[in-house]
């Protein structure tokens, strides 16, 4: 009782906790977005191919926890003592314990804005319900923008469920009411099927999958429907400023796709941290209020 006392009564050892709780779950998250995908494809392949046709790598248990980390160079395991966020990887130099191969400088950049995120949230909510339901939605849109990086993948297993929980926390309106909740999901959906269909319909080709019906459909139910349309402007906007970059600086190719999900993921944080502002603007914006 006296330790929720004290992070009740201090803003800022309820955010330091947090922030240090972002960097550990970064780590896990990590994890999530190497093997998800994976498990996936081990499971896709399962239903469909006879055992003989799989390799024995194939066939071994492979989930979050199971084989331990190891080095993907020389095969060393990762201790605990390596594997403490951002500052294992700065202790180490970088490098490989054992084989002083490069480790990618993604891992502790996911560590620390995943940090950064969650001491965001925790300032911007404080000591309660909200905040539980916010680091929540937070650490889930982190795992998804990086596994549609990687693989142009938005998975059912972590948009299906964020959808139920944006439902469930609104049963009790802690962030919309039920009914705007329920209408946000239904609406978040249709939209972007209609666009994806009318897109397909002109041009004979698929603009984008899904999973992204799925992640608006969820972003509807935590923010509610009056949430929308600035959600998807805001990924549009930013979908557009970032892949003309793409194009011109990097020489994307044209018809090489860019995901989508990243930007929906980026303005579903924005309007979790900021929505009532971005609420009131659009609204004034429009001549509602």
């Amino acid at each position: 009782m006296a330790f929720i006392a004290l992070l009740q009564s201090s803003p800022f050892f309820f955010i330091s906790l947090v922030s240090i709780l972002g960097l550990l779950v970064g780590s896990f998250l990590n994890v999530v977005i190497y093997r998800l995908p994976i498990m996936m494809e081990r499971d896709w392949k399962a239903q469909y191919d006879d055992l003989t046709n799989r390799t024995p790598e194939e066939i071994a248990p492979f989930t979050l926890s199971v084989p331990r980390s190891r080095c993907p160079h020389c095969h060393h395991a990762i201790t605990a003592i390596e594997n403490i966020p951002v500052m294992s990887y700065l202790f180490l130099g970088g490098k490989c314990r054992k084989c002083k191969a490069a480790i990618s400088k993604r891992y502790p950049l996911i560590e620390a804005l995943t940090g950064l995120l969650s001491g965001i949230v925790a300032w911007q909510f404080g000591f309660d319900w909200a905040c539980l339901g916010a680091l929540l939605l937070t650490w889930s849109l982190i795992t998804l923008t990086f596994i549609d990086i990687d693989h142009h993948l938005l998975p059912d297993s972590i948009t299906l469920p964020l959808l139920w929980l944006g439902i469930v926390f609104n049963l009790f309106a802690v962030y919309t009411d039920l009914s705007s909740s329920v209408v946000g999901a239904i609406a978040g959906y249709l939209s972007l099927w209609l666009v994806f269909h009318g897109f397909k319909l002109v041009t004979g080709k698929e603009g984008m999958g899904y999973g992204d019906f799925k992640l608006l459909a969820a972003l509807g139910a935590w923010f509610g429907w009056l949430m929308l349309p600035s959600i998807i402007l805001l990924s549009s906007l930013v979908g557009a400023v970032v892949g003309i970059s793409l194009i011109i600086f990097r020489q994307h190719e044209r018809n090489v796709p860019i995901p989508f999900g990243p930007y929906l993921a980026a303005a579903g944080w924005i309007a979790l941290v900021w929505g009532d502002a971005i609420t009131y603007t659009y609204l004034s914006w429009t001549g509602a209020v």
